[in-house]
């Protein structure tokens, strides 16, 4: 099982120093990923867990790291389609496919923030059956040639969609819903869990996954099933304790767990461990943490 590490993109230790130390140190030991998310807004008021409340571009920050870097993957979980248009986001991720010289791996989601879609002028409505046609139509626009696309939600004219990202970059789907799960079985080249979710009943989620993908005649061992470690070290032998918390022994011993599972990939974010991704943590307390999981957790370790 491959795993990555999240960088810092919440909270009050997302600094460019902080982001580098942690891709660069990440490299240096072998972790396979760098991991950001996206959060468009923060509405007055909401109940969102204050990891929420600031967030860096996750383009951006990989396009950032995509200099500082040179092996290990990049990737986002996820990027919400709607907030985008279709050819925007397909040029802007060709790129960074190119300037990290084929290094993306790219989550997908549908969003689901009715003041997220407010503010970018989108309907939230009908937003499964849009996902389905963006997929299509930001392939079709990474594929030699001349794009074009006519459908329900999309229109693309003729037209040069250049330069082409090479190998385009792999799509992951997220979601939780069934629909979302069967979707990602069919049309994607994975799947990624969400921070909320139960790891202890993940099978079910896994077994729906692939059996759309196998109901669509596709293979569905081929699929990568990646899981958004909220990664919580503390105090081992907790009764209450969830997977990948307690002491390190404890959380490595539940990635053994989740590979028996059907999981191909683990990334540790400590972006939604309230001692580092709260915009009212201790940013150097949050840094050392991140440090000691990196050197504690690394793979083969």
């Amino acid at each position: 099982m491959r795993i990555g590490f999240g960088v810092p993109v919440s909270g009050s230790w997302a600094t460019p120093d902080n982001m580098i130390r942690i891709a660069r140190r990440a490299e240096e030991l072998g972790y396979h990923s760098l991991w950001t998310f996206q959060r468009l807004l923060f509405p007055a008021g909401h109940a969102m867990a204050p990891v929420y409340r600031s967030v860096t571009d996750p383009i951006v920050t990989l396009s950032y790291l995509a200099g500082v870097t040179s092996t290990i993957r990049l990737g986002v979980a996820v990027l919400n389609m709607p907030f985008f248009s279709p050819a925007l986001l397909a040029k802007q991720l060709a790129t960074l496919q190119i300037v990290s010289r084929g290094r993306l791996d790219v989550g997908l989601g549908l969003g689901w923030m009715p003041e997220e879609f407010a503010a970018s002028g989108v309907p939230i409505e009908h937003r499964g059956r849009r996902a389905e046609e963006y997929i299509t139509v930001l392939r079709t626009l990474w594929s030699p040639g001349i794009a074009e696309h006519g459908g329900e939600f999309y229109q693309v004219p003729p037209s040069h969609s250049d330069p082409k990202p090479g190998p385009p970059p792999s799509i992951i789907m997220g979601g939780t819903a069934e629909p979302a799960l069967r979707r990602a079985g069919r049309l994607a080249d994975g799947w990624v869990s969400s921070s909320r979710v139960d790891l202890t009943a993940i099978q079910q989620q896994i077994y729906i996954v692939k059996e759309a993908a196998r109901e669509a005649g596709r293979d569905p061992d081929a699929l990568r099933i990646i899981v958004r470690g909220v990664t919580r070290p503390g105090k081992p032998g907790a009764s209450d304790r969830k997977p990948l918390s307690g002491s390190y022994e404890e959380i490595r011993r539940d990635l053994a767990v989740l590979e028996e599972h059907g999981v191909t990939e683990v990334f540790h974010d400590l972006n939604f461990n309230p001692e580092a991704g709260s915009p009212d943590a201790d940013a150097v307390e949050a840094m050392r943490l991140a440090e000691e999981a990196l050197e504690a957790l690394r793979p083969d370790s």
